[in-house]
């Protein structure tokens, strides 16, 4: 079973990339300023960031029959980074629709924004030898999206291009509105990465020792 998941994530990891380039020729072939700023979009730059730590955790799943608590940390971080991209992506093409403005999404946006967080939530509860995950990943969580922000927002001033519409001045009503909708983007971030915290100590699985706690390093996966 084990290694069996760990070709799983090989091959979750070969997807992604081919996504990513497909995606990438995609929006140049639009040739549209959205097109040229291919890394400039969380959800690309979170999905590289993926698809290379599945590939190590790939490797890992061959050799050694459980994950290390590092790579169950990383794991959660970038989960929650890709799977919140993945909601934020489809509210904005669903209030799209609702504004009668029909977005046309290509095979890779939704394999890189629906499928792979859909399967990745999947194997982050059943794939074997995962650790508990430690409530401190969740404010570490946030540190990138606001690093991006900051950036995207300075950048988007000097090249007059924003990757997200409550990112633009021009499109929100005001500063205010544009704080209340970071702080909520923010806020899905921390939910999501509670959630998969929470889960992953719902269903360990990891073996246990006689103690019930993961064997390996014999580490509490909760030192908080």
């Amino acid at each position: 079973m084990r290694i069996a998941f760990g070709w799983s994530r090989l091959l979750t990891a070969a997807v992604c990339g081919v996504a990513l380039v497909d995606r990438l020729f995609w929006g140049l072939g639009s040739q549209t300023i959205a097109g040229q700023n291919f890394l400039a979009y969380l959800t690309i730059e979170s999905n590289i960031v993926f698809a290379a730590l599945a590939l190590i955790a790939g490797i890992i799943a061959l050799r050694m029959p459980e994950d290390p608590a590092w790579l169950t940390t990383a794991r959660a971080v970038v989960l929650s980074w890709t799977i919140t991209a993945g909601l934020a992506f489809a509210l904005i093409v669903w209030q799209a629709g609702l504004h009668g403005i029909p977005i046309w999404v290509p095979w890779s946006d939704v394999v890189l924004h629906f499928v792979l967080p859909a399967w990745t939530v999947v194997a982050w509860v059943f794939g074997p030898g995962r650790r508990a995950a430690s409530w401190r990943i969740v404010p570490y969580v946030l540190l990138y999206p606001v690093a991006w922000g900051v950036f995207t927002i300075w950048r988007g001033g000097v090249v007059g291009w924003y990757p997200y519409y409550f990112l633009d001045p021009r499109q929100v009503s005001g500063l205010p509105e544009m704080i209340v909708t970071c702080v909520i983007a923010l806020a899905i971030f921390a939910l999501v990465a509670s959630g998969l915290v929470a889960l992953s100590r719902l269903r360990t699985t990891a073996r246990t020792d006689l103690r019930g706690t993961p064997e390996a390093d014999g580490d509490d996966p909760d030192p908080a």
